[in-house]
C-alpha cells in the first residue's frame, strides 16, 4: 500500500478518518515516542493505519477489534488478525477463525490476507496500531485506545454489526452509541480460550444474515 503523506505523519488516504480529536490531541505525542523507540516497530509505518485507509467511514458496516498487530516480522499487514499472502503456517488465531468459518459457511480465505473483507467494509481494527518486535502488547499503554473508542462512537452513528472477542475488546461496548447495531460477544479465537463460546458461534452468518435483512450486500468471507 502506498500513499502520499500529510503534515504529522498521516497518510493523506485517511478520509473523514482524519477529522477524530486523536489525530490532533492525540497522534503528535505517539508518534514522538515511537520515534524515540529503539525498537523495531511493527508494522512498518507505510502500513500502520490500514485498516482505515481501507475502510473508509461511509463504507464501514462491520467493525472487528483486535488485539494489538502480530509482533513477528513480516506477519503484521495493519488489519487485526490479518497476515501478509505469504505467511505460513498462520498464527493461531487466524487458524481458529478460519475453522470456525470453514464450520458456519463452508469456506475461509485461501490466504491470511484479509484486505478483501477490509474492501467490503469490515474494519478489522487493533486496539493499538503498533507493538515492538517480539513484545506482544507492548504498545498497549501508548495510548491508541483512545482511537478506538473515537472509532466505536462515530460509527455507531449509523447502523454497525459490532464484533468483541474476548474480554478485552467487550470493554470497549460502552462506547456504542444507542442504535439498530448487532452487537456480537464471544470468547477470543486465541487457541486459549476459543474452546469457551468462539466456536460454534456463527458469527459470520449471523453478520450477513443481519446484512441481509437491511437490504445491504453481505460479505463474501471466502474473498
Amino acid at each position: 500500500m502506498t500513499s502520499s503523506k500529510e503534515a504529522g505523519g498521516l497518510p493523506s488516504s485517511l478520509g473523514d478518518w482524519a477529522d477524530l480529536t486523536f489525530f490532533s490531541q492525540d497522534w503528535p505525542g505517539i508518534k514522538a515516542r515511537l520515534e524515540a523507540d529503539p525498537r523495531a516497530i511493527l508494522p512498518p509505518e507505510a502500513l500502520r493505519f490500514a485498516a482505515l485507509e481501507l475502510t473508509p467511514l461511509d463504507r464501514t458496516r462491520v467493525v472487528i477489534l483486535g488485539q494489538d498487530p502480530y509482533p513477528t516480522p513480516g506477519h503484521a499487514n495493519g488489519l487485526a488478525f490479518s497476515v501478509a499472502p505469504d505467511v505460513s503456517p498462520l498464527p493461531r488465531s487466524l487458524s481458529n477463525i478460519y475453522k470456525e468459518l470453514q464450520a458456519d459457511i463452508g469456506a475461509h480465505p485461501t490466504t491470511g490476507d484479509l484486505k478483501n473483507w477490509a474492501r467490503q467494509g469490515v474494519l478489522l481494527l487493533n486496539t493499538a496500531l503498533s507493538v515492538p518486535s517480539g513484545e506482544a502488547n507492548g504498545h498497549k499503554d501508548l495510548g491508541w485506545e483512545r482511537l478506538v473508542q473515537q472509532v466505536i462512537a462515530r460509527t455507531s452513528q449509523a447502523p454497525t454489526v459490532y464484533v468483541f472477542w474476548g474480554k478485552q475488546a467487550q470493554r470497549l461496548e460502552k462506547y456504542v452509541h444507542p442504535g439498530d447495531h448487532l452487537i456480537l460477544k464471544t470468547a477470543h479465537p486465541s487457541p486459549l480460550s476459543a474452546h469457551r463460546g468462539f466456536f460454534g458461534s456463527g458469527v459470520f452468518s449471523k453478520i450477513n444474515q443481519w446484512l441481509n435483512q437491511r437490504g445491504s450486500k453481505a460479505i463474501d468471507w471466502t474473498a
